[in-house]
């Protein structure tokens, strides 16, 4: 189960960090753009990893407040609740 999860975050996380980068250069472009509500929901899912590392890389979104807020603070909620699941035996 362990495995599972961790496969599933890393593909989340993979995911984050390829759809900011992929804003980024859709923006360059004035191309179509990939919703916020997108990019947020899908840190909030698992991949604020991922995320915050194609912010900081890409110099996307830095300048929103609600990024800038938001990335970080699903983080910290992710490796909390990580920590909770792992030491409470959640997935033995």
């Amino acid at each position: 189960m362990k495995t599972i999860l961790l496969a599933v975050l890393l593909l989340v996380n993979v995911l984050a960090f390829a759809l900011y980068g992929i804003d980024k250069l859709k923006a360059k472009k004035g191309a179509w753009r990939i919703p916020e509500s997108t990019l947020l929901l899908v840190a909030f899912l698992g991949g604020s990893l991922g995320a915050l590392l194609g912010m900081e890389l890409f110099r996307h979104k830095t300048k929103h407040a609600k990024f800038r807020i938001l990335v970080p603070l699903f983080l910290l909620l992710h490796i909390a609740l990580g920590v909770y699941i792992f030491k409470s035996g959640l997935l033995a």
